[in-house]
């Protein structure tokens, strides 16, 4: 029986205008670090419609591999360049309910 993935769900606060710039960095960040961490599972970013804010939807093998994450060096010269575009709060869990039609 495989584990349930253990989710991140980032919420990125930002100018409107800082958005699509923000989203540009979150996207290259996904393409040249997170696919290559040790964990990783997916990733969903969703832009919010008024540009205020963007969300990070990761799934991850562990909690473990979400700490590792985010203390490699790789992440570690992100987390100012994403700084300086928005503010960011995250909450790490699992799935207790998940229903689709």
């Amino acid at each position: 029986m495989a584990t349930q993935p253990t989710i991140l769900v980032s919420v990125l606060k930002t100018e409107p205008a800082r958005q699509a710039a923000l989203i540009a960095l979150l996207k290259q960040n996904i393409e040249t670090v997170i696919r290559r961490l040790d964990g990783w599972k997916a990733a969903r970013l969703i832009a919010a419609q008024d540009g205020a804010s963007v969300v990070i939807y990761s799934e991850w093998e562990t909690p473990a591999a979400v700490q590792a994450m985010r203390g490699d060096p790789r992440m570690v010269d992100y987390f100012p360049r994403i700084a300086e575009l928005a503010s960011l709060d995250s909450i790490m869990g699992s799935t207790v309910l998940s229903e689709t039609r």
